[in-house]
């Protein structure tokens, strides 16, 4: 991998199919949805006909403003679905009542920032012109953070939208350079929380630093860790990268290499986990992966809680085992092993779809080392992306991340990253890696991923 750093995954609204049943799903929680000035989602007149408006009114405990929400990414009153008008995905497309279809224009996603999103589109719900008046129609808009597009809706499945682990989506921020965003933005813009902090380094010797240079406290990055976690979530300190003095390689033992863990974890008291993030030199050398492997036992044993999560490289078909197998024969295992499916080379491919089949490799090659069933090795998996054009031109898109979140839901991944918030930005000239290179919105790859439930 030719990138200066790596690359986590970031996941993609989910977006199901159009031969789903339209029958409501089994499992569904119906009730009002709130939004501006604490006024409710109806149906214009009660009426059931195609067509019919959907707008903003009064709440009024009416069949109009009940809504059922399940697992098959519906949102019904009155016996039919929420609609985009047309199937169009064009900003001020107005929503309507229509028989339910499965169709695309049909699905919903609820983020944990109380957005709701058509995954097709990637735009949110909105109430027109910000205004609250009683009849305002309601279309899709690129998603903004508004107060016209936050909604409170009912629990899908009994469950709500919080993630089962919500640490589950944590993507990279760096604070070495790429004009790094701040951490609030993007948690009141998508209600992600937690952010993986990249890179813990050596010095040249077995003493963790920032970027191998800047101090564990007082700085740039203990204020990131402030500020995030004053938002109500955390950071989790990655070890490694592709570039730079890896503590792995620099420490001579396995003790000492996880007293340079220990230094970390004891810097942030209360840290939920740490990502060892082996590339380079620190995967190929089978005496560095020993060393890593023995040092994260230790780490384990003395941090009960603690959760460890690798990252490592793959082809298409999935990863080299030799870490994994090592891993499994010394009796480590960890909370999540992720893959950065992507620098597979060239221009032009389906970067989500070769994503899937490389996670496919990782889940046989956990449940060869392990014994593991496949429910196992999936929960026991995560995928760390790259947003945008990537080292070798490859180009995963919002689309993609789609793909990645779908296939994420199915499975309930552990985890799901990718390289990085920085770069989840229209480029307007900034500095190296401060964005995607591709047409986008601010935060957009960062959104879809923040619809994963676990």
């Amino acid at each position: 991998m030719a990138r200066p750093l790596p690359t986590a995954v970031s996941i993609a609204a989910l977006t199901l199919s159009a031969g789903l049943l339209t029958a409501a799903p089994a499992q569904a929680a119906t009730g009002t949805i709130t939004g501006l000035a604490g006024k409710c989602l109806d149906v214009a007149g009660a009426s059931s006909a195609d067509g019919t408006a959907v707008q903003l009114y009064d709440c009024n405990g009416t069949s109009a403003q009940q809504w059922t929400r399940g697992s098959d990414g519906t949102l019904r009153a009155l016996g039919k679905c929420l609609d985009v008008t047309g199937n169009s995905t064009a900003d001020g497309a107005k929503l309507q009542l229509w028989t339910c279809s499965g169709g695309a224009n049909q699905q919903w996603t609820v983020s944990s920032a109380n957005d709701i999103v058509n995954p097709q589109a990637n735009k949110c719900m909105d109430v027109t012109g910000n205004t609250s008046a009683n009849g305002t129609r309601i279309q899709i808009w690129t998603c903004a953070g508004t107060a016209n597009q936050k909604w409170t809706a009912p629990a899908a499945d009994g469950g709500g939208t919080t993630p089962s682990s919500p640490m589950a989506v944590a993507p990279y921020l760096y604070n070495g350079w790429g004009d790094p965003p701040s951490p609030t933005t993007i948690t009141n813009a998508t209600g992600v929380k937690y952010y993986t902090l990249a890179f813990v380094l050596s010095n040249g010797y077995c003493n963790p630093q920032w970027d191998g240079s800047r101090a564990l406290t007082g700085g740039v990055d203990q204020s990131t860790i402030n500020t995030v976690r004053a938002n109500g979530g955390d950071v989790i300190p990655s070890f490694g990268g592709y570039s730079g003095n890896k503590l792995e390689s620099s420490c001579s033992s396995a003790s000492e290499l996880a007293a340079a863990y220990q230094k970390v974890i004891n810097a942030y008291g209360g840290l939920k986990a740490i990502d060892i993030d082996l590339e380079a030199d620190a995967y190929s050398n089978g005496t560095v992966q020993q060393r890593t492997v023995d040092a994260l036992k230790t780490v384990k044993a003395n941090n009960p809680g603690l959760k460890v999560y690798i990252t490592i490289g793959t082809g298409q078909s999935g990863p080299d085992t030799s870490l994994i197998n090592r891993a499994a024969s010394s009796g480590l295992t960890v909370d999540a092993w992720a893959i950065m499916p992507f620098d597979f080379g060239g221009a032009g491919q389906n970067m989500g779809n070769l994503t899937t089949q490389a996670a496919e490799g990782l889940k046989n090659a956990l449940k060869n080392a392990y014994g593991y069933s496949d429910d196992t090795a999936y929960r026991d998996m995560g995928i760390s992306s790259m947003n945008g054009i990537t080292d070798n031109s490859e180009t995963v898109t919002v689309a993609d991340f789609r793909t990645i979140l779908a296939y994420a839901q199915q499975h309930h991944l552990a985890r799901l990253t990718f390289w990085s918030a920085n770069r989840d930005r229209p480029c307007t000239g900034g500095s190296a890696d401060s964005c995607s290179g591709v047409s986008q919105g601010n935060w957009d790859y960062t959104r879809v991923f923040s619809a994963y439930t676990g």
